[in-house]
């Protein structure tokens, strides 16, 4: 699913990082600071790495020695931060079609219909992203990662704003999107017991 060696400067921080793996659902654990994000960052192309490769399903998105960089767009990367990022002005269901609507229709890999039964999105969609809780929030985030109909899912950390009891709402989401579709994912956290819930394949920083 993913071969990289991603070397990245950032001013004083240096990040030099190898990982392989066929499995379809891998967590990134590390502490506060590791570069858990950067990568994240390198691999959807918000950032670029110094030297290094980034190969996703055999696609290569970035190479340095072969001057390989595919834009943002190109790798067509979903999504999922810690704080949702949800536009705030939009109802929920104009935030998870902001994406569907500019993914060409023979690319549309989800209907949201579908989406929104799988997230149990149905009793949201006419409300302000003001008038969510915070698990409501990523759920709808999540919903409209998928219906960008990424070939990558990458969630920043996405439960670390929750507390205990929102973390146990969302987790079978995550849970449900994981067997329910084929999207891989890379799933970040600083919580070892959160990443378990998901997946026993760790690329430790």
């Amino acid at each position: 699913m993913i071969d990289c060696h991603i070397q990245l400067n950032l001013g004083k921080f240096k990040l030099d990082q190898a990982y392989a793996s066929e499995h379809h659902v891998i967590g990134l654990f590390g502490a506060s600071g590791s570069g858990k994000t950067s990568i994240l960052h390198a691999i959807a192309g918000l950032n670029t790495p110094a030297n290094g490769w980034i190969k996703i399903k055999d696609q290569t998105w970035f190479d340095s020695e072969q001057k390989i960089n595919l834009s943002p767009q190109q790798r067509s990367v979903g999504l999922v931060f810690q704080d949702a990022q949800l536009f705030p002005h939009m109802t929920v269901m104009r935030n998870l079609l902001f994406g569907y609507k500019r993914v060409a229709t023979e690319k549309q890999r989800f209907d949201p219909d579908y989406i929104i039964e799988l997230l149990k999105l149905n009793h949201l969609l006419s409300r302000m992203p003001t008038k969510l809780s915070g698990g409501e929030k990523q759920r709808v985030a999540l919903g409209r990662a998928l219906l960008y109909s990424p070939k990558l899912l990458l969630l920043d950390e996405p439960l670390s704003a929750l507390d205990a009891a929102h973390k146990l709402e969302i987790i079978p989401f995550f849970q449900k999107v994981q067997l329910e579709t084929d999207i891989p994912m890379l799933y970040v956290s600083h919580d070892m017991s959160e990443i378990k819930q998901l997946t026993e394949h760790i690329w430790l920083l």
